[in-house]
């Protein structure tokens, strides 16, 4: 490894909530995919739950921060899109998933774009 190179680690706790939040977002989409309508819908508090958690305790890396906001507005239009094959006929419904998908699209346009592009010019 190059002495330019930055390490990146993850305190423990950190990381034990992340893998917790990837078992709520399968067991959530489990739910989903099986139409088991009560997981699905139980599930959708704790996956959205555990990745605030996770945009809050990385909010003072803002690589992370972006980041993890955009995986927090992909699991919103995801929960949005289940809740809309679940209980409604009109499929027009989930278009409405672009909202949150595209913010999200914008938050890492914005990281890649603008704020990465920023942190590599300061760092030489």
């Amino acid at each position: 490894m190059s002495q330019q190179e930055e390490t990146y680690s993850i305190p423990s706790r950190f990381r034990k909530i992340e893998n917790l939040h990837i078992v709520f977002w399968l067991l959530k989409d489990l739910g989903w995919a099986m139409l088991w309508k009560p997981l699905g819908l139980i599930m959708i508090v704790p996956t959205i739950g555990a990745a605030l958690l996770i945009t809050w305790q990385t909010r003072h890396i803002k690589s992370e921060l972006l980041h993890n906001l955009a995986v927090d507005f992909w699991i919103l239009a995801n929960a949005y899109w289940m809740i809309t094959e679940f209980y409604f006929t009109d499929d027009s419904l989930r278009y409405y998933t672009i909202i949150p998908f595209t913010i999200g699209l914008v938050i890492i346009g914005y990281y890649y774009l603008i704020v990465n592009p920023r942190e590599k010019i300061s760092k030489s």
